[in-house]
């Protein structure tokens, strides 16, 4: 029976799509969909431990909040100028409470006189940047679709349903990463695109529909290897960091947890070596965009203007049949009235510069009510008007 779930959940999927009403039914729920934090403006440091006394609980949560700012400060500089914790800067806690942003608890224990915590601290990163000699923008890879996988009882999940491995990427903090993640919530139709079983498929047409929904170039997957020593006991994670449809293996690591409730701890320092593994594969060149997943624009088409070339005048030659002086000044005159025409010479027979052509001027002195024919670069005008060339009036005849 366990064999035969990946197909009734493909039956399931597949009558979801067919009636959208179920769909939505069925992909939202309480346990699926962890939305991962926005760090973009933050710098973090965590794992601090404070351990304060004072003369109520109270006063001492607030002299430890104050203690975790001043060891964040320094230990955020020494790793970000990669120089020793003793030679980071004393700033006084005035300045230090414009650079906090926010603290974290990641553990506490607060007595009536004594506070005693793991706690992280974020800065913001306009403010504290510059004291921190870290640039307002980082230069970073392409936006890569992160899939983070774990294996558990035998069973691969990745956003299908809440996991500790899914919830320790979704609070990881990528303001300091080179890698620029693309993380997935798990709503909506995200378990049915982005799921254990699709980081095996190598079909680059189907990742390359994915890829361009979420706007990322390549895929990053991050597997952990999940084995209890007995429910709620001890653990051992192997986690594995895979790059590309084909999965190409960056390296992989080992971490152990204590209980259950070590676990969280043992997921984020995962993540944390796990975003230093990708890290170590982009500047080595391996991480890096596919053209060949990314679905390109069609190239825009510009209209082809074709310049027409510029018209060399035509010489003709027109004659004029003129049965009267007034005719052949009328014809002249419509020769004349006509845009771009000019005439040279004299009498019946006259030479015409025209830029259209001897088909042109024809066209030109018929639309003039003119009869005229054209051969070759010859035109010839063989009418009059009627009002320059009446006809005699009938002569009546006499009456018998």
């Amino acid at each position: 029976m366990l064999f035969r779930r990946p197909a009734v959940l493909l039956s399931a999927a597949v009558l979801a799509l067919a009636g959208g009403g179920t769909l939505v039914a069925q992909m939202e729920g309480a346990e699926r969909g962890i939305l991962p934090i926005d760090s973009s403006g933050t710098l973090e440091i965590s794992g601090i431990k404070v351990d304060v006394p004072g003369k109520d609980a109270n006063s001492a949560r607030y002299a430890g909040w104050r203690e975790a700012q001043r060891q964040g400060f320094k230990a955020l500089w020494a790793k970000t100028n990669k120089r020793p914790l003793s030679e980071a800067p004393n700033l006084s806690d005035s300045v230090l409470d414009t650079l906090v942003s926010s603290i974290v608890v990641e553990r506490e224990q607060i007595g009536p006189t004594r506070y005693i915590a793991t706690l992280g601290v974020l800065f913001d990163r306009a403010r504290a940047g510059e004291l921190l000699g870290v640039p307002g923008q980082t230069t970073r890879s392409a936006p890569m679709l992160l899939i983070p996988v774990v294996t558990m009882g035998g069973a691969e999940t990745s956003v299908e349903l809440r996991n500790p491995w899914q919830r320790a990427w979704a609070q990881f903090r990528t303001s300091q990463s080179p890698i620029d993640y693309v993380r997935v919530s798990g709503l909506g139709v995200d378990p049915l695109l982005v799921n254990a079983a699709q980081t095996r498929r190598p079909a680059r047409g189907w990742w390359r529909n994915v890829l361009d929904l979420y706007g990322a170039a390549n895929i990053l997957v991050a597997e952990v290897r999940l084995d209890r020593l007995y429910p709620g006991g001890p653990s051992k994670g192997r986690f594995i960091g895979k790059f590309g449809p084909d999965g190409k293996v960056l390296g992989s690591f080992e971490l152990t947890a204590k209980d259950n409730a070590d676990l969280p701890r043992m997921m984020n320092e995962g993540v944390q070596r796990m975003d230093e593994l990708f890290a170590q594969a982009l500047a080595a060149g391996i991480v890096r965009g596919d053209p060949d997943l990314i679905i390109q624009p069609p190239p825009v088409q510009e209209e082809e203007v074709v310049e027409e070339a510029p018209s060399v005048p035509a010489v003709m030659s027109v004659s004029i049949s003129s049965p009267n002086a007034a005719w052949l000044d009328y014809g002249l005159a419509v020769i004349r009235s006509i845009p771009g025409a000019r005439i040279s010479g004299s009498g019946n027979v006259i030479t015409v510069t025209y830029s259209g052509g001897p088909s042109a001027l024809r066209d030109q002195l018929i639309a003039r009510g003119l009869s005229a024919s054209a051969s070759g670069t010859s035109i010839s005008v063989t009418s009059a008007p009627a009002t320059l060339n009446p006809s005699p009036a009938p002569q009546s005849s006499p009456s018998p």
